[in-house]
C-alpha cells in the first residue's frame, strides 16, 4: 500500500506540472499576439473628431504571400495597404501615401489607438477604434422609406465663422438606404464617399490615408438642411444643398491663364535623380508636352497620376511627353523626395518627376507666367511649338462616374488633335 499511495503521488505531481507547463505556454501566446490577432474579413473603424464626432470607414484584412494586406474600401475603391507590423499586443499600418499611419493596440473589442499625420513641424493625432466582423459603416437604424438622393444637387459650403464659401454640386446614386456619390468643386473631387440614408437623416463619409471626411444633413424632399462637413479633428463646415438636374461649375479650363505677353511657362527642376530638367530639354522637342502641378499629399493628384501613368506609356511613341512638377508641404529635400518615390513606386510613373523645392503655397511664385494658381492638380498642355493650349484646374476622378469618363475622352482628343499637328 505504501508503494501504490507513492506512486500516485508521483503521478499528480506529473500531471500538476504538466497542467502548469500548458497553462503557462497559453500564458505566453496569449500574450504575444501575432499578426492572427489582425483576423481576416471585414472591420468597422472609427476616427474620433475634437468633438468627439466619429468619422467611420470600413476595411477588409486578408492573407496575400504569408502576409496580411489591408484594403481600405469607399464606395467602388479598395485602397491597398501592405506594410503592417504586429509586435506583441500592438499593430502598425503605414499608409502608403500621404505620410501617416495607425498606431493600435489589441483589445477585447477589436482595436483601439491613434491615426497620425505626419505634417511639416507638427503630428496631427485622431482616436482611432476599429471592431471585426462589422461590415455596416454606419450604425443607424430606419429605413430612409419617403427620400430619395439619386441625383444631382447644388450645394454651398460655409466655413463655421462665416468667411468661406464654397460651391460645389453634389452626385449621388441611393440604391434602398445605401448612397454612394460625391462632391465636385472648381478644385477637384471628395473622391469615393459611402454611406446611407436612415429616416430623413443622410450619412456618408470617405478615409484614404490623407483625409477623414464626415458629411450630414436632414433630406426634406428636394433640399438638404442643417448639414455638417467635418473634416480631420477639427474642421467642421456647414452645408446646404438643393436637387437640381442642371447644377454646373465654372468651366474648369476658364480658371487659369496664362498672363498677357506669354504664350508657354518655363522651368527647370531636378528630377529624383538630381538631373536638373527644363521645357528646352531635347526631350521635350516637337513634342505634346502635358506639365503635370501635382503634390505627394494630394488624393486629386494621385488619382491623376494613376490616370496620366499608363496613358503615358500608351502614348509616348506617338511624340507624347508628361513631366510633374512637385510642390510638397516642406522644403525639406529628403524628405521630399522619399514621399515623391512612393507616388511614383505604387502607380508606376514612368515620366519624371521634379522636385521644384517651392511649398504647395508657392506655386503661382515659381511660375510668374501665370495669372494665378488656384488648385493641385493644374494641368497645362503645350503643342509642338512649345506654345501653351489649355490649362486645367483640378481633377474631377473616377469617383466621380461620368465626368471622370468624359473629361477621359475630352483630354484624349485634344491631345490627339495636337499629335497631327505639323
Amino acid at each position: 500500500m505504501p508503494h501504490q499511495i507513492k506512486r500516485k503521488a508521483n503521478h499528480l505531481k506529473i500531471y500538476s506540472f504538466l497542467i502548469a507547463l500548458l497553462w503557462s505556454a497559453t500564458l505566453f501566446f496569449s500574450c504575444g499576439k501575432s499578426s492572427e490577432g489582425l483576423e481576416n474579413g471585414t472591420w468597422r473603424a472609427t476616427l474620433k473628431t475634437e468633438s468627439g464626432t466619429e468619422i467611420p470607414f470600413n476595411f477588409i484584412v486578408s492573407d496575400t504571400s504569408g502576409r496580411k494586406v489591408i484594403y481600405i474600401t469607399n464606395a467602388g475603391e479598395r485602397f491597398r495597404v501592405d506594410d503592417i507590423s504586429v509586435s506583441n499586443d500592438s499593430v502598425t499600418i503605414k499608409l502608403p501615401l500621404f505620410d501617416s499611419e495607425i498606431k493600435a493596440e489589441f483589445s477585447s473589442s477589436g482595436l483601439n489607438g491613434k491615426w497620425i499625420r505626419h505634417l511639416p513641424g507638427k503630428e496631427v493625432a485622431m482616436e482611432f477604434a476599429a471592431e471585426h466582423g462589422v461590415t455596416s459603416r454606419f450604425l443607424v437604424s430606419g429605413d430612409g422609406s419617403g427620400q430619395n438622393v439619386t441625383g444631382r444637387w447644388s450645394s454651398t459650403f460655409v466655413s463655421s465663422d462665416g468667411k468661406d464659401t464654397t460651391i460645389a454640386v453634389g452626385e449621388f446614386t441611393q440604391d434602398s438606404t445605401k448612397v454612394t456619390g460625391t462632391f465636385l468643386t472648381t478644385t477637384g473631387d471628395y473622391r469615393y464617399l459611402e454611406g446611407a440614408l436612415s429616416g430623413d437623416k443622410l450619412f456618408l463619409s470617405t478615409f484614404d490615408g490623407s483625409h477623414a471626411f464626415l458629411f450630414t444633413g436632414r433630406v426634406k424632399g428636394n433640399t438638404i438642411i442643417d448639414g455638417k462637413f467635418y473634416a480631420g479633428l477639427s474642421s467642421v463646415d456647414n452645408w446646404t444643398a438643393k436637387k437640381d438636374p442642371n447644377a454646373m461649375l465654372p468651366d474648369a479650363y476658364s480658371l487659369t491663364r496664362l498672363k498677357p505677353g506669354y504664350s508657354t511657362i518655363d522651368f527647370n527642376f531636378p528630377d529624383l535623380n538630381g538631373n536638373n530638367v527644363s521645357l528646352s530639354s531635347s526631350r521635350f522637342k516637337n513634342k505634346v508636352v502635358i506639365v503635370q502641378f501635382l503634390g505627394s499629399w494630394c488624393p486629386n493628384c494621385m488619382d491623376e497620376s494613376g490616370y496620366l501613368a499608363p496613358f503615358y506609356k500608351k502614348n509616348k511613341s506617338k511624340g507624347v511627353e508628361v513631366v510633374g512638377l512637385a510642390y510638397e508641404r516642406t522644403t525639406d529635400t529628403e524628405r521630399s523626395k522619399k514621399s515623391l518615390q512612393q507616388l511614383r513606386d505604387r502607380l508606376d510613373i514612368t515620366y519624371p518627376i521634379l522636385l521644384t523645392g517651392y511649398t504647395n503655397k508657392e506655386a503661382l511664385k515659381s511660375m510668374p507666367a501665370l495669372n494665378e494658381f488656384k488648385a493641385f492638380p493644374t494641368t497645362i498642355v503645350i503643342d509642338k511649338r512649345g506654345k501653351v493650349r489649355s490649362i486645367h484646374t483640378g481633377f474631377s476622378g473616377p469617383g466621380t462616374g461620368k465626368h471622370y469618363t468624359d473629361f477621359v475622352m475630352e483630354f484624349e482628343k485634344q491631345i490627339n488633335d495636337l499629335l497631327r499637328e505639323s
